[in-house]
This record gives structure tokens, C-alpha cells and sequence, in this order.
């Protein structure tokens, strides 16, 4: 049976971003071989969107304290967009070394994944 994913970030400076991931979000890793690094993430859950195309993917990490962990990432100098207020949250983008980024939100809606570690 399936008992986890595997979500895969493809960038243009890998080491700069394995290295974000390690230093600044605190992602616990796993060397795999030769500094192959594959970080333990938080529970997760997985939404379904409409959309005209096939194929794209988002990454967005959750948080219950936005306002906090934006104070967090600007101490340790991690550029983050304006917060865009939707419907169902408040998200930021986070710029990684390697030139992509990741959304953070906090949740105006109950999530699936508290319900299931609750």
C-alpha cells in the first residue's frame, strides 16, 4: 500500500537549495550516497485543482503562524512576496538560491492533514 509521497524539486543550483532546506527551513535529511540529500517533510495532503493544463505542480509549505514564520525567514535574510489574501488563505512565496520558489500559507479552511494526525 502507499505510505508516503515523494515530492521532487528540480533547480538550477541544487546545493544551494538542499543547503536552504537544511540551514534556514531546519528539514531534517538523509544522505543517500555522495551528498545526496532527501529531506523529511511534514505531513502533507494533496488537493486536486481544475486547471486548462495538465501536468503543473505546486509545492506549498503549511504554517498556523504566517506573521511569524515571515519575521523567521527575514531574520536569517530569505526574500518572501507580499502576502496575496485568498479565499481560502494568506500565501507567500519564498525565493530559494537556485532561482525557483515555494509557496508558504496559513489556512483559512480546515485542513485534511490535521484531521488525519489528530
Amino acid at each position: 500500500m502507499i505510505f508516503g509521497a515523494h515530492v521532487i524539486i528540480f533547480s538550477r543550483d541544487a546545493e544551494a537549495d538542499r543547503a536552504f532546506l537544511r540551514d534556514v527551513l531546519g528539514f531534517s535529511a538523509l544522505d543517500v550516497g555522495d551528498g545526496w540529500l532527501v529531506f523529511a517533510l511534514p505531513p502533507a495532503e494533496l488537493p486536486v485543482h481544475p486547471d486548462e493544463e495538465n501536468g503543473r505542480h505546486e509545492l506549498f509549505l503549511v504554517t498556523d503562524d504566517l506573521d511569524s514564520d515571515m519575521a523567521s525567514l527575514a531574520e536569517k535574510g530569505v526574500a518572501c512576496s507580499k502576502v496575496q489574501e485568498a479565499q481560502w488563505g494568506s500565501v507567500i512565496r519564498i525565493s530559494l538560491p537556485g532561482g525557483g520558489d515555494v509557496a508558504l500559507y496559513q489556512s483559512k479552511v480546515p485542513l485534511a492533514l490535521r484531521r488525519a494526525t489528530s
